[in-house]
């Protein structure tokens, strides 16, 4: 899974992100930044952005940042030796 974050005061409401995402994950919000724009927001469910990135390549003011949550599944216990004993 992957989570989307946007610095809403960097954003510049460009719109490059909305445009360029494959799933239409991205809106422009309702509510202005500092800057008096409408900010790019993550609208949807966390599982559905597939971290292609598109959205953070195309922002000019690099505003946006894609973090990779591991799924509890996927994480795997490896036993370590110490010592010549597994723990």
């Amino acid at each position: 899974m992957f989570k989307v974050k946007i610095n809403r005061e960097r954003c510049k409401s460009c719109g490059l992100c909305v445009a360029f995402c494959p799933r239409n994950l991205l809106i422009l919000d309702t509510a202005l930044n500092k800057r008096g724009v409408h900010p790019s927001k993550y609208e949807g469910p966390p599982e559905r952005c597939i971290g292609c990135c598109g959205c953070a390549l195309m922002c000019p003011d690099a505003a946006i940042e894609i973090e990779e949550i591991p799924d509890e599944e996927t994480v795997v216990e490896v036993p370590v030796e110490v010592e010549g004993k597994k723990k």
